[in-house]
């Protein structure tokens, strides 16, 4: 049976749905990896506590702000139950927008290209010295947003990934650059700051699951879920839960962690 191209789907979809695609990557003896990514933390709460207990096994990359991370969090990711599954990514600097007259930006460009690789490379500085090993190359900017610009900049500050919002155009955007980004931001922030709803989430998951099986965009880019657990409320919690239930049973599905999400660039050494 043939089905329509992803920019024909409703932009809604149920569990059915998404069960349905996880049989079309099993019948075409393929498997549909996802992984997770969480931003803005800076210290160990009860909230991340309740995230990280919701995905179980399941690994979660956490994009942390540099400077306002709190030393505290780096001894709580020791402790052995966390350790195996939780990598820290780099949140900008310090989460504050310079962008004038533009959407919100920490690396708009109208900053100086010294001014930008000086937080970039302060910000490497800082979780490197906190987290050792566990802190990765990679940058995750704030709001998603950085001026191409200044892509070729990251490498010389010892970041040489970066993880954005929607699928990406090319797996390496500048040279000695890696990029692999999520795809759903489970957050409403345009209204109220709730959880966008179950079948706009699915929807979402399900469009790019089977833009990638149709070849619509880069099939080995797996399909990131972003979640914010410091304004996480119950119905995003009720969600991840029968996410984390179903992706978990299912043989065609598997949920990658940063060193496979970003493995060329941490094989690159850097």
């Amino acid at each position: 049976m043939r089905h329509p191209p992803c920019q024909d789907l409703a932009t809604t979809a149920r569990w059915t749905d998404l069960v349905d695609e996880f049989n079309r990557w099993r019948e075409a003896e393929r498997v549909a990896t996802l992984w997770w990514r969480d931003d803005d933390t800076v210290t160990a709460s009860g909230r991340l506590d309740r995230l990280v207990s919701i995905a179980g096994d399941i690994p979660i990359s956490l994009a942390v702000i540099p400077a306002a991370a709190d030393p505290g969090l780096a001894m709580w990711l020791t402790c052995p139950s966390r350790s195996p599954r939780l990598a820290v990514l780099q949140h900008g600097w310090c989460h504050v927008s310079h962008a004038i007259n533009r959407k919100k930006s920490e690396f708009p460009p109208e900053r100086s290209c010294h001014a930008v690789a000086s937080d970039l490379a302060a910000g490497r500085a800082r979780l490197t010295a906190l987290f050792g090993a566990r802190a990765l190359p990679v940058l995750v900017p704030p709001w998603n947003r950085v001026a191409s610009c200044f892509l070729p900049l990251l490498p010389a500050c010892g970041l040489g990934a970066i993880s954005r919002v929607k699928p990406r155009c090319t797996p390496c955007p500048a040279p000695g650059l890696t990029e692999v980004n999520i795809h759903i931001d489970l957050v409403a922030w345009a209204e109220d700051r709730g959880f966008i709803g179950e079948e706009t989430a699915l929807g979402g998951i399900v469009r790019h699951l089977r833009a990638r099986r149709f070849g619509e965009v880069d099939t080995h880019e797996p399909t990131g879920i972003l979640t914010h657990h410091l304004v996480q409320d119950e119905a995003t919690d009720e969600f991840l839960r029968r996410l984390v239930a179903i992706t978990t049973e299912h043989p065609a599905t598997r949920w990658l962690d940063a060193a496979k999400v970003f493995a060329d660039t941490l094989c690159s050494g850097r």
